[in-house]
């Protein structure tokens, strides 16, 4: 591959960045429906999410901190399911007995009582018991000092950055806090986990003896919205976990889905309406809202870049979009009524070919993320060398970076970030329009003198000496019946007197 190509297929990567955020997205608009907010709860904190999405549908004191209690042990047994065999067995200690509140729920287990992971699990879920979410913390990090900071480390990996957590269980403690959101993402990485639902989603199961209960013994769900038999049972539920403590108030997790929408509900402080606060936020969301995948023949071009992003005649796209993410969007509102932004702030677990990620908007409110990524099997490759098209994306992306921070001197919002791109292309494009012009301008000033050249060669092949210095009237040898002669020698002339012509 030349040079010349290589220019060339660097610029189609260049163009095809481009032609998406133009042709897939439209210029921002201010967006024609309006967000629902006819809901209010009485809870001192709460969240209302997409799960699918991550959209926050309903927020108050999203970001304020307050003590969790209970349903921190959502988080641990996220943790615990992720990192430990369901089938181990544990065995209680000292420390994971004793190191709870007086009077705080207990499934009744003693030092040296032996239950598996998956016992412990279900009797940490539906009883609330304190000592088995110790004793999965020993179990699962040696300590629970150790599994506080896996605690920790988990909850920053989801995108918490309000939270801290200094237990397993969610007992009283200065260090132990979080938010609406913060606990929200958690949930959302919870319910997405399939075998956390099924733990989550029992409302009963059946432990064996331990030194407390000398029989096979029953433990149940406490979230009331679980229970048919309840009046606070709710249609389409999944789980939760419900929490109390006297600083912490009433705190309750739910997910529930209907038609294809999947919601998480986070009550904080709350006061005894922690269930009609809950019910309140659901049906708000089921009435108000609908889940769209990104991918729909409403809107092809906005919704298949790999139409628009085919540039160079291969048969793959150099850059594509996540299509199996979804947005959130009042059930009025359409694809074509959001837009979308540029974030190069990638997180760790990113894939290595993601370029950037792609932030959907409702206005001024984000609906939904996705990531847009560059096909593998795309290579500029020159003869001789490694593959430069990951690096070169890299590039693309750092630069981004920059400008989107500034660290180029230049202050970019993501608003004007599309169009920063599109002078830059428009730029380029223009330099090499201008090259091009220039090139051509020079080759026909070459043809041309090429012609000239030619045609004087044949005329000293067809003129006599004289017509070869009077370039002047050199070409009236080619007028038939013209007035002008061709002047003879004067020699001749002297000769023709004398015979007397």
């Amino acid at each position: 591959m030349t040079v010349l190509s290589l220019r060339r297929n660097i610029l189609r990567v260049l163009l095809s960045f481009v032609l998406f955020f133009t042709v897939a997205f439209p210029s921002p608009a201010l967006a024609a429906v309006s967000w629902p907010d006819t809901v209010s709860v009485s809870a001192e904190g709460a969240v209302l999410m997409d799960a699918d999405s991550g959209c926050v549908i309903y927020g108050k004191n999203l970001h304020q901190r307050y003590y969790p209690a209970s349903i921190t042990k959502i988080l641990t047994a996220l943790i615990v399911i992720e990192h430990c065999d369901l089938d181990d067995t544990l065995t209680f200690s000292y420390d994971a007995v004793h190191n709870v509140e007086p009077g705080s729920t207990s499934a009744g287990y003693d030092t040296g009582d032996q239950i598996t992971v998956r016992q412990a699990l279900y009797a940490m879920l539906l009883k609330s018991a304190n000592e088995v979410a110790n004793a999965l913390a020993e179990h699962c990090a040696g300590s629970i000092e150790a599994f506080a900071r896996m605690m920790n480390e988990k909850a920053a990996s989801l995108g918490c950055t309000d939270s801290s957590f200094a237990n397993p269980s969610g007992l009283n403690h200065p260090d132990h806090y979080t938010t609406p959101y913060d606990f929200a993402l958690i949930a959302q990485a919870a319910f997405a986990n399939p075998t956390f639902v099924e733990f989550d989603s029992t409302t009963y199961y059946e432990l064996p003896p331990n030194s407390t209960n000398p029989e096979p013994f029953m433990v149940y769900c406490g979230h009331k919205m679980l229970k048919k038999n309840s009046g606070h049972y709710y249609p389409g539920i999944i789980g939760g976990k419900t929490g109390y403590t006297l600083l912490a108030g009433n705190t309750l997790v739910t997910c529930a889905e209907r038609d294809g929408l999947k919601l998480i509900s986070v009550i904080m402080n709350g006061h005894q309406t922690h269930y009609d606060d809950t019910k309140a936020l659901l049906d708000f969301g089921f009435s108000n809202f609908k889940n769209e995948a990104i991918r729909t023949d409403s809107a092809a071009s906005l919704l298949n870049p790999e139409e628009n992003l085919n540039l160079s005649g291969t048969q793959q796209p150099l850059l594509t979009l996540d299509t199996t993410r979804s947005v959130t969007l009042p059930k009025k509102a359409a694809l074509s009524d959001i837009r979308a932004e540029l974030s190069y702030d990638l997180q760790k677990e990113e894939p290595s070919n993601t370029v950037a990620l792609v932030r959907f908007f409702l206005g001024d409110r984000l609906v939904g993320t996705s990531r847009l990524s560059a096909d593998s099997s795309v290579e500029v490759r020159p003869e001789g060398s490694r593959p430069v098209h990951i690096g070169l994306l890299r590039r693309i992306r750092a630069l981004g970076k920059q400008l989107q921070n500034g660290a180029l001197g230049l202050h970019f919002s993501p608003f004007f970030l599309v169009p920063a791109i599109l002078l830059i292309a428009a730029g380029i494009v223009w330099i090499l329009i201008r090259r091009l012009r220039i090139k051509q301008k020079k080759e026909t000033l070459r043809l041309s003198r090429q012609l000239q050249q030619s045609l004087r060669n044949e005329r000293i092949l067809h003129s006599d000496p004289w017509s070869e210095q009077n370039d002047g009237i050199s070409s009236d040898h080619s007028l038939s019946g013209s007035a002008l002669r061709t002047p003879r020698d004067p020699s001749t002339r002297r000769r023709s007197r004398r015979r007397g012509s």
